[in-house]
């Protein structure tokens, strides 16, 4: 791969791809409208820019966003996904406790047996 930068975000990208294909189809429809002698030609300018272009951007950032929220609440709890793995039998004992403390592990950084461990340490104290 090379250190270069890409200018723009997919967003962005896809955001002038669509200005560019609501402004192509929006000038031949003015255009042709124009060409065959049509008096009132000037209103698929006024529909294509004012209404079509500002609707087909609003529609791309409503997907986006709602796409990033779904794939948000899909990633935030694994612990729920394991729970209910295990409610259903997919899981053992053991393999639930394994993949706890694997996920425990990667959140904290601490090994889950040296946190348990320490948590009954200071309970003793007390």
């Amino acid at each position: 791969m090379s250190d270069i930068e890409e200018p723009y975000s997919d967003e962005d990208t896809l955001n002038m791809i669509a200005a560019g294909v609501v402004t192509t189809v929006t000038l031949l429809v003015g255009f042709g409208l124009l060409a065959a002698g049509v008096s009132y030609f000037w209103v698929a300018f006024l529909v294509g820019f004012a209404g079509v272009l500002p609707l087909t951007i609003g529609v791309l950032r409503f997907y986006r966003e709602n796409n990033n929220t779904s794939n948000q609440t899909s990633k935030e709890d694994p612990i729920t996904t394991l729970r209910e793995r295990y409610a259903n039998g997919e899981l053992t004992d053991e393999e639930f406790e394994n993949q706890v403390e694997k996920l425990i592990e990667t959140e904290s950084g601490v090994s889950f047996h040296s946190k348990c461990e320490s948590e009954r340490e200071i309970e003793r104290e007390k």
